[in-house]
């Protein structure tokens, strides 16, 4: 049964605890009715994505067996969190239609585009993974994001780092190349460790995302 929403003066702190404990972390908020974020009308909307907890948590659940074991966990995980909180949950997968996740991280002040097109997170750098967001009926007090984009003062070596200029600040992401590179024996660097311009970017390093993580997606993204 959903458990009644927490009084408005302690809920995002709430959030930011429970978030933890499960590996996750806040990676922005906002009020859908201030900022006129697609497909809400009110409340407080609070996102959700991968903290360096994540990846340990998620190989010891249930969902590491089995396909999709990401969004398995995602859906169990957030979803409990909501229940527990007196939230509604939204996820950037399962559709199409899909929830405009890239929409709402953008309003919420601490994501950015970086010159390659890709987003940038101030304290994630491009090193982005959302799992989830939960939206609250009601508005409450969220921190100000105030801070400008990492982008703003960086000489942006994610335009010069890919092997095969698959991401750049001309053409932004060439996925065909990318696709490419990865089939190849040089692009196991890239498969194996992550994408090389992402981790190019400053902020990126100080993510704490394992090496392992990174593969894991990249193999998501490019199966063998």
């Amino acid at each position: 049964m959903t458990q009644q929403p927490a009084s408005s003066h302690n809920i995002y702190d709430r959030v930011e605890h429970a978030a933890q404990r499960v590996g996750l972390i806040v990676m922005g908020a906002l009020h859908p009715r201030q900022v006129q974020a697609k497909q809400l009308d009110g409340g407080t909307l609070i996102l959700l994505g991968a903290g360096p907890e994540f990846w340990p948590q998620l190989k010891a659940a249930p969902e590491w067996q089995g396909k999709d074991p990401v969004d398995r966990w995602s859906l169990r995980v957030v979803g409990q969190l909501a229940q527990e909180l007196g939230a509604e949950a939204h996820f950037p997968f399962g559709g199409p239609p899909y929830a405009p996740f890239i929409d709402w991280a953008l309003k919420s002040g601490r994501t950015f585009s970086s010159p390659v097109g890709a987003l940038v997170h101030d304290q994630m750098g491009m090193m982005i993974s959302l799992r989830g967001a939960l939206h609250f009926a009601d508005e409450f007090p969220i921190p100000l994001a105030t801070a400008p984009s990492p982008c703003t003062s960086c000489v942006a070596p994610c335009t010069q780092t890919c092997p095969v200029g698959a991401l750049n600040d001309q053409s932004f992401y060439n996925v065909d190349a990318c696709h490419a590179h990865l089939a190849t024996p040089e692009g196991q660097v890239c498969m194996t460790g992550g994408c090389l311009a992402r981790l190019s970017c400053p902020v990126s390093a100080r993510a704490g995302r394992d090496p392992d993580q990174s593969a894991h997606h990249m193999r998501a993204f490019h199966p063998s």
